[in-house]
C-alpha cells in the first residue's frame, strides 16, 4: 500500500513540476520579412533568434505566425485565435510594411497596431514592436511619417520598439534579394542579432 502511495506522490509532483517548466510561448506576428520569404524557414531570423535564445532561456519557444503579404488589418484579424491557442508571454509585432508599400492610410495603420498591442497586453503578453522603413521613392514626407508611426504607437502604449530592423542590411545589395525589398539568407543572422538585445531585455 505504501509503495503505491509513494508512486502516486512521485507521479503527482512529476506532473506538477512539468507544468511549472512548460515552455513559454513567444509569438512573432509579421509579414514576409519574418516569414523567411525566398529562403528556407529554418534559415530565417526568427529561427536563428530562437536558437540564440535557447542558450540563456531554454524554457521559451518561438511561434512564427508570420504570413507574406500580411497587413496590420490581417494581423489584427488573426490575433485573437493566436492569443487563445498559444497564450504567449511575449508578442513580437512586425507588421506595417505592406500597409506602407500599398499607400494605405497611416492613421489606420497606427490604429490597427494599437489594437494589436492592446489586445496582446490584455491577454497578459508583453509586446516588442519591430519598426520598418519603406523605399525612398515613396517620397520623404510619407516615408518619414511611416517610420515615425512605430515610435508613436510605442510611446502611446509604453512598449519597447526596435529601430529599423533592416538598418544594417537594406542598403547593402549583397545582403538583399534581387527584388531589393527582402533580405537574403546571409542577412538573417544580422537581423536576429539586432533584435536579440531588445527581446532579452524584456524576458
Amino acid at each position: 500500500m505504501l509503495k503505491f502511495l509513494l508512486v502516486g506522490v512521485v507521479i503527482f509532483f512529476s506532473g506538477f513540476f512539468s507544468t511549472l517548466t512548460q515552455a513559454k510561448s513567444i509569438i512573432v506576428l509579421g509579414d514576409s520579412i519574418s516569414a523567411s520569404y525566398g529562403i528556407e524557414i529554418q534559415h530565417g531570423w526568427v529561427a536563428l533568434l530562437e536558437q540564440k535564445l535557447k542558450a540563456s532561456h531554454p524554457d521559451y519557444t518561438m511561434i512564427n505566425a508570420s504570413i507574406s503579404g500580411d497587413t496590420t488589418a490581417g494581423g489584427l484579424a488573426r490575433l485573437p485565435k493566436l492569443l487563445q491557442q498559444y497564450q504567449p508571454v511575449v508578442l513580437l509585432l512586425e507588421l506595417g510594411a505592406n500597409d506602407g508599400l500599398r499607400g494605405m492610410s497611416l492613421k489606420n495603420m497606427q490604429k490597427n497596431l494599437s489594437k494589436i498591442v492592446k489586445q496582446a497586453k490584455e491577454s497578459g503578453a508583453q509586446v516588442l514592436l519591430l519598426s520598418m522603413r519603406i523605399p525612398s521613392n515613396y517620397g520623404k514626407r510619407y516615408t518619414d511619417m511611416f517610420y515615425n508611426s512605430f515610435q508613436k504607437v510605442a510611446e502611446k502604449h509604453e512598449i519597447p520598439v526596435v529601430p529599423f530592423i533592416l538598418k544594417d542590411v537594406a542598403l547593402d545589395k549583397s545582403q538583399m534579394q534581387s527584388d531589393g525589398l527582402h533580405p537574403n539568407a546571409k542577412a538573417q543572422a544580422i537581423i536576429a542579432n539586432h533584435i536579440a538585445p531588445y527581446l532579452l531585455a524584456i524576458l
